[in-house]
């Protein structure tokens, strides 16, 4: 009886019950100045609570960079060579592709089964909510999108926190190092120091995750109309949540397959870190975080350096499966009828051009926009989704990190499993 007391009261004490209490609280002050002031002064408390959400991400932000290249550069040059390299890099993008392929089926099997967006009214839509996110579509086309992973500055690529450009730099580097041996150790026990300083740097800004978490929701709460969205939209949430659901059983029972019963100890020690992305829509936010937690699982440190960043450009499978639900929503409520072949080519598009987007609040968005307008969708219709954008984001962003977490979890149990048959082999 005391050892549950006493956890429970860890628990509380603890970040993830810190930020689970912020939440509520944001609900709380959300939805009662929501029904208690003007439309216009819940409007501006939005903006200003919402400060609080992004200082939080941009301290984050900061430490994104410097701690991708540190830790891939010396992943890398810890793993010795390019056949390890190609090895791990051959398993994790073989992983990334086959998780992103499911999770954009799963979104396609849904939306045609449940066919969320026929009937939806769309006289109380308004599309010129949709500018600010159908403007930064004209650049993303397959062409642009091969050409923008590489850096023509690494400088540029930090400065905007371009992670896929960071990764590029980062691999070339990495692997230059590792070809040179042993007269630059001096430079990556240096970034390996480096690395270490901003994951302490972590443990700071972590601390103010629950004052984040509280603007976000606050914010949100205050701007909503939930009985307005209950009446619009309960469908697609309702059939939004049935596809997510069914990918985290499956991410979850393929954990089990390959973890077998660690499985259970990765959910435990990835709970703060899920609900930190559920809270600000961010996987990103947790990027530094994830990275402490998995080496703590026991995946070793060259491995989750690798594994990881490429994982964030690569293998964002709660975002992958709400582009193909949110594209093909669009053309059922505008009445645009899509046969399977089309479909399909829809989702092998969305394979290619959602790599590399960030994990921030809205990459996907940008994307859908895109993928309509490739396919005479009107992008604008993404205004229709965009009142509880919010709501499916917290979802999809838990889910990247659940299925990144994943992903680095059982490429780090090959990689210990080789290791450990090698000696029998010789």
């Amino acid at each position: 009886m005391q050892s549950t007391e006493t956890k429970k009261k860890s628990f509380l004490s603890g970040l993830t019950g810190q930020i689970l209490i912020a939440m509520i609280l944001g609900a709380v002050l959300g939805i009662i100045l929501h029904n208690y002031i003007s439309p216009e002064a819940a409007k501006s408390f939005s903006v200003k609570i919402n400060m609080l959400a992004t200082i939080f991400i941009r301290l984050v932000q900061m430490i994104i960079s410097p701690l991708v290249f540190t830790t891939l550069v010396v992943g890398i040059a810890k793993l010795g060579d390019i056949k390890a390299v190609g090895r791990i890099g051959g398993k994790a993008l073989g992983w990334f592709f086959t998780a992103s392929f499911i999770s954009l089926l799963i979104g396609l099997f849904y939306v045609n089964l449940l066919e969320p967006g026929l009937g939806l009214n769309l006289g109380h839509v308004d599309l010129a909510t949709a500018h600010e996110v159908t403007d930064k579509t004209q650049s993303i086309t397959f062409e642009n999108f091969i050409v923008h992973i590489v850096p023509k500055s690494v400088v540029e690529a930090m400065a905007t926190n371009e992670i896929l450009q960071i990764v590029i730099f980062s691999i070339f580097f990495g692997l230059a190092a590792a070809s040179l041996g042993d007269t630059v150790k001096p430079v990556v026990n240096a970034l390996d120091k480096i690395s270490h300083i901003v994951l302490k740097m972590v443990n700071y800004v972590m601390n103010f995750a629950p004052i984040g978490v509280f603007g976000a929701i606050a914010g949100v709460f205050a701007v909503k109309d939930f009985q307005e969205l209950a009446v619009f939209y309960f469908k697609f949430f309702g059939s939004f949540l049935i596809g997510i659901s069914t990918l985290w059983v499956v991410l979850i029972v393929v954990g089990y397959i390959f973890l077998k019963g660690r499985m259970n100890e990765l959910l435990k020690r990835i709970i703060g870190p899920l609900v930190i992305a559920f809270g600000t829509t961010s996987s990103e936010a947790v990027f530094p975080k994830l990275t402490e937690e998995l080496e703590n699982f026991g995946v070793k440190d060259k491995v989750v350096s690798f594994m990881l960043p490429l994982g964030y450009s690569f293998n964002l499978d709660g975002s992958m499966m709400y582009m193909t639900f949110a594209s093909i929503f669009i053309a059922q409520a505008y009445g645009i009828p899509l046969d399977l072949g089309t479909q399909m080519v829809m989702l092998l598009v969305l394979m290619l051009t959602s790599k590399g987007i960030a994990g921030v609040p809205r990459a996907s968005l940008v994307v859908v926009a895109a993928t309509c307008g490739m396919f005479d969708i009107p992008a604008a219709g993404i205004a229709l989704i965009l009142p509880i954008d919010h709501f499916c984001d917290m979802f999809r962003s838990a889910t990247n990190v659940l299925g990144n977490a994943l992903a680095t979890s059982v490429v780090g149990k090959w990689e210990n499993d080789k290791e450990a048959e090698t000696p029998l082999e010789n």
